[in-house]
């Protein structure tokens, strides 16, 4: 936590960071919801005052679709989990690939290498992130010619998406026929 609050400060970008409390060892708790996370305890000190101008951080949840498709977002870390990956697109915003287990790494190379609306966030060996790649990767993003190359094809497939699923869109039309097969059974 205190790397990547490091290298959002290092990166002098705004930011909005939905930050969590740390998983419990007590399995019992598991399915509740986690405690409020103490943002004093967990990030860097003075971090909160030194970025209150350019940074806001919410604790716990914030409403990510709603995020997503605010005119003033950028940009969007994601861990690669294909709903946040689907909204991303559909709202038009490039993100940084940052995998963190199961699928998400698979997820990370389609996003990155094929479909081209992502950039690699580089983990290291231990499968944490120093806060100097942070920092690289939400500037590149950002402000380098790779991040606005990235920027245009998601715009691209953001006017695909939202034709897909209008009147008459390919996805309707296939929900339709989906739909009527199930009726003729």
């Amino acid at each position: 936590m205190k790397e990547i609050a490091i290298g959002l400060e290092r990166s002098g970008l705004r930011f909005l960071w939905v930050v969590r409390s740390p998983p419990t060892e007590d399995n019992s708790k598991r399915f509740l919801p986690p405690p409020e996370p103490d943002l004093d305890l967990i990030l860097p000190a003075g971090f909160l005052d030194r970025t209150k101008d350019r940074g806001l951080v919410v604790k716990s949840w914030a409403p990510q679709v709603a995020v997503l498709n605010h005119e003033s977002v950028g940009g969007f870390v994601t861990h690669c989990g294909w709903n946040s990956v689907l909204e991303a697109v559909c709202a038009g915003v490039p993100m940084v690939a940052w995998p963190l287990y199961a699928e998400q790494k698979f997820n990370r190379l389609v996003m990155v290498e094929e479909m081209k609306v992502a950039l690699r966030l580089e983990e290291g060996e231990n499968g944490f992130v120093a806060a100097e790649e942070v920092e690289r990767s939400v500037r590149e993003l950002m402000e380098s010619e790779k991040g606005k190359e990235v920027r245009n094809v998601v715009q691209k497939m953001r006017e695909e998406a939202s034709a897909a699923v209008s009147d008459g869109g390919s996805s309707v039309a296939a929900l339709g026929k989906l739909v009527e097969s199930w009726r003729r059974r």
